[in-house]
C-alpha cells in the first residue's frame, strides 16, 4: 500500500480517517505530534493553521508516496493556500470528509481542494465508510 500523509486543518477528520483506513475502532483522540499507523502518516491540524509549520509538512511527507489534503464539507473556510499542493515533489489528492453530514458543501470542499492544486478528488465518509474503498483501491 502506499504511504500516504494526511494534512488538514484541526478537526476535518483525519485521525477518524486513518483509524477508518487501517480498520481500526474510531474513537476520538487530538493528535499532538505526527503519528504513523501502518502506511498512514497523521499530521496535527495546527501544521497546516500556522504557516511556520509548512516546513515540518514538507519534510515529513519526504517518505510518503502521496499527499493527501484532507477538507472537511462542513468547513465554510478553506485552509489551503492557492497551489498548496506545488509545494511538494509528490502526487496530492484531495478529500473531502464528513460527507455524511446534513450541513455539507461538497461543492465547496471541492473547489478549494482544486486551488490548492489537489488531483484526485475522494468524497469519504469515515463514520459510515462511503468512498473508503475508492480511496483504498487508489492507495494499494
Amino acid at each position: 500500500m502506499k504511504k500516504i500523509i494526511l494534512i488538514g486543518r484541526t478537526g476535518s477528520g483525519k485521525t477518524t480517517l486513518m483509524q477508518a483506513i487501517n480498520n481500526l475502532s474510531k474513537e476520538y483522540k487530538k493528535t499532538q505530534a505526527i503519528e504513523y499507523f501502518d502506511s498512514v502518516l497523521d499530521t496535527p491540524g495546527e501544521y497546516i493553521e500556522n504557516k511556520r509549520y509548512y516546513n515540518a509538512l514538507i519534510v515529513s511527507s519526504y517518505d510518503c508516496d502521496v499527499i493527501g489534503l484532507v477538507h472537511d464539507c462542513t468547513d465554510e473556510e478553506c485552509i489551503f493556500p492557492p497551489n498548496f499542493a506545488f509545494i511538494f515533489a509528490k502526487p496530492v489528492i484531495g478529500i473531502i470528509t464528513k460527507i455524511d453530514c446534513a450541513n455539507r458543501n461538497i461543492h465547496w470542499s471541492e473547489n478549494c481542494l482544486k486551488r490548492a492544486g489537489a488531483g484526485n478528488i475522494f468524497e469519504i465518509s469515515a463514520m459510515n465508510g462511503t468512498g473508503l474503498n475508492e480511496l483504498k483501491v487508489f492507495l494499494a
